[in-house]
């Protein structure tokens, strides 16, 4: 026994003892902050890896709207928007390279949409995809109407610019537009369109053909920085009814926009329709003869509560000859980013 205990001990005695195995921490990886890009403005950088420059913006807007039938037969009715805009820019020998996409989603209560709003490719001035014509541009102030049905077309411009001048041509699928009678809203179009800048006057004159219902419709605006505010003035004529304008025959608009303070601009507007509809969405006749006409005014007020959030108010009054008269406005909450 004492030889079995000796022996223990001795090979206890005799096996080394080593410190603790020392621990050795990985290299760190390289890390590639994000690059601001100033080559196009505010707001852009670098997606890591690429020499692409990405700008994320957009808006969350409530607004409640007040008239006849907003919602079913109430005459009031809340909603709120969310909308996201990505633009990516690159250098290429043509010049910048552009595409923006921008996803858009309606909430009304339990009713809600997703839409792909905008999305198009643009260099060296051609712009080919989904994106709103120049009949979505409109005065200042909210309740004129001088453009009908969807601004927002499948569409391949050019578009030459050359400083405060720009001059283009459009072909437009037209598939939420007027139509005939038997017939289904998917025509196309052809747009042109001039305008620009001198001193404090800015214009614009663009005219579309409907081809499918072969009629047109051509429109001028004009803008001039005048004392406190800038008058808008607008004229539209359509040869007969078609997807750019249905509205009626003629109309002429002017606004007056009151920089009042420098948080406070105040609108008030006018406008005339000579051979008027009343009711676009059941309107297929193939003239304006025999139709009314109408009038319309209107406010709007704007204020700036703080950078980047704005609060906008308006309502407006239409008298027809051929349906009875409408009040109607709204007000929206809208916070830019």
């Amino acid at each position: 026994m004492a030889l079995l205990t000796s022996a223990a001990a001795f090979a206890a005695a005799s096996t080394p003892v080593f410190a603790a195995d020392a621990i050795v921490a990985a290299e760190p990886e390289p890390v590639e902050y994000v690059r601001v890009c100033d080559a196009y403005g505010t707001g852009y950088f670098y997606i890591p890896g690429t020499e692409t420059c990405l700008k994320v913006s957009g808006y969350l807007r409530f607004e409640v709207y007040g008239g006849p039938d907003q919602k079913g037969t109430s005459d009031w009715n809340a909603r709120t928007r969310a909308q996201v805009q990505f633009t990516a820019k690159s250098d290429t020998e043509y010049g910048p390279l552009t595409g923006v996409i921008v996803l858009r989603n309606n909430g009304d209560n339990a009713s809600t949409s997703s839409t792909l709003d905008s999305a198009y490719i643009d260099i060296a001035g051609l712009r080919a995809g989904l994106f709103y014509s120049w009949w979505d541009d409109d005065l200042s102030g909210e309740p004129d109407v001088l453009s009908s049905f969807e601004t927002l077309h499948n569409s391949i411009r050019y578009q030459y610019e050359n400083g405060d001048f720009y001059a283009g041509i459009s072909v437009d699928e037209l598939e939420d537009g007027y139509f005939k009678p038997g017939e289904n809203p998917n025509n196309v179009g052809v747009a042109l369109g001039v305008g620009g800048k001198a001193g404090v006057v800015s214009y614009q004159l663009i005219g579309g053909y409907d081809t499918d219902n072969e009629e047109g419709a051509v429109r001028g605006m004009i803008f001039a920085d005048i004392g406190p505010g800038t008058l808008g003035l607008a004229a539209v004529y359509a040869s007969g009814p078609n997807s750019y304008y249905s509205q009626s025959e003629w109309t002429v608009a002017a606004e007056y926009a009151i920089k009042a303070t420098d948080k406070w601009t105040i609108t008030p507007m006018a406008q005339y329709f000579g051979n008027y509809v009343p009711d676009l969405n059941t309107f297929h006749g193939d003239s304006f003869d025999g139709l009314g006409d109408a009038w319309k005014v209107g406010i709007t007020v704007d204020y700036q509560i703080a950078d980047n959030l704005y609060a906008k108010a308006t309502v407006d009054y239409t008298d027809p000859d051929d349906a009875d008269d409408v009040t109607k406005g709204f007000f929206r909450l809208q916070r830019a980013f």
